[in-house]
């Protein structure tokens, strides 16, 4: 697989990751299974998708205990990136960025992973009752200590805490420039996709001219730019979609043209070309810095997704992506 390179440090991954969340958080909990998804973290390696995406929070810990269990067997075939920030409680989730909190944060994430280094620790949200600087300061020794490689930082991004008049992104644009000051950003992790396009227009300029590399969460549009979700068929209680504004039945339905455009361009490259393949081949064309990751439990899907690496878009391909109709959610 071709590789690309984070931040200034050109650490080098592959040019398509692997998020591990769904295989233990956030997604369908009865489909959840160990084995299965200890089989696809394997096969992303084999195919060389490197970068393995965790965070302490997701499960919480679990998740990050069963990278460790392959890390354990490959850690010199994986770029491991987790994330420290964010506390989970029986009905919330609150943010913890004091600095002695983050380093004991830290050697916990070591000892689930069974790594002695991170290669790219994320804060994952800033903590309100701390100033970002302590927060990432605090992060800053930890590269020093040599338990870190490198730091990034995840996109605000929350369309319902934004004011009216101001960007998606100007929160975390305004936080990267503070921490920018105490320790170099290696990259920024935040929502891009083909019906998600916001970063585009300020957070991927700004890293692009800075050398910081950007990890595109959510590349497939939580599964719905793979084609192979119905309108109306439902989600579980505990899936994330069973609440988000645009997988209602009705949006769902509304929004099927953008999968049938992806559909069409992939039929002119091959039978066996997917939609989901040119939604990340279009996340990768938006440049050399930029990797996503598409998240998945399944084996079969880490095969497919890998594929996306060599799939090359036309101009004109390009040019009827950028004319599909925007994404709609019930609070359009």
């Amino acid at each position: 697989m071709e590789r690309r390179t984070i931040g200034a440090t050109a650490l080098a991954v592959g040019a398509v990751g692997l998020g591990c969340m769904p295989m233990s958080w956030a997604y369908s909990t009865s489909r959840q299974r160990g084995e299965e998804s200890l089989r696809a973290v394997h096969r992303a390696l084999d195919l060389g998708s490197t970068l393995l995406d965790t965070a302490d929070m997701y499960g919480p810990f679990t998740n990050e205990l069963l990278v460790g269990r392959v890390l354990k067997e490959r850690r010199a075939d994986a770029f491991v990136s987790t994330k420290v920030g964010l506390l989970v409680g029986e009905q919330h989730i609150v943010a913890n960025g004091r600095p002695g909190y983050v380093k004991r944060a830290c050697d916990a994430s070591l000892r689930r992973l069974q790594t002695d280094v991170i290669d790219l620790y994320q804060l994952h949200r800033a903590d309100p009752e701390v100033p970002v600087e302590e927060t990432w300061g605090a992060m800053a020794e930890l590269v020093q200590a040599g338990k870190v490689r490198a730091l990034g930082l995840c996109a605000v991004g929350a369309r319902s805490a934004r004011r009216p008049g101001t960007g998606l992104h100007d929160v975390t644009i305004r936080q990267l420039e503070r921490v920018q000051q105490v320790f170099p950003v290696s990259a920024v992790e935040a929502e891009l996709s083909v019906w998600s396009p916001e970063a585009l227009r300020t957070l991927l300029p700004w890293c692009e001219a800075r050398g910081v590399g950007f990890l595109a969460a959510m590349p497939l549009g939580n599964g719905f730019l793979t084609g192979t979700l119905t309108p109306g068929e439902g989600f579980e209680p505990d899936d994330v979609r069973a609440r988000h504004p645009r997988f209602t039945a009705e949006m769902m339905a509304a929004n099927q043209p953008i999968v049938v455009g992806l559909r069409r361009i992939a039929a002119r490259h091959g039978e066996r070309v997917t939609p989901a393949q040119v939604a990340l081949a279009w996340v990768l064309a938006q440049g050399r810095h930029v990797v996503p990751v598409p998240g998945t439990k399944q084996e079969r899907w880490v095969v497919e997704n890998a594929g996306a690496a060599g799939l090359r878009l036309t101009p004109q391909d390009l040019a009827e992506v950028a004319l599909l109709p925007p994404a709609r959610g019930s609070w359009d």
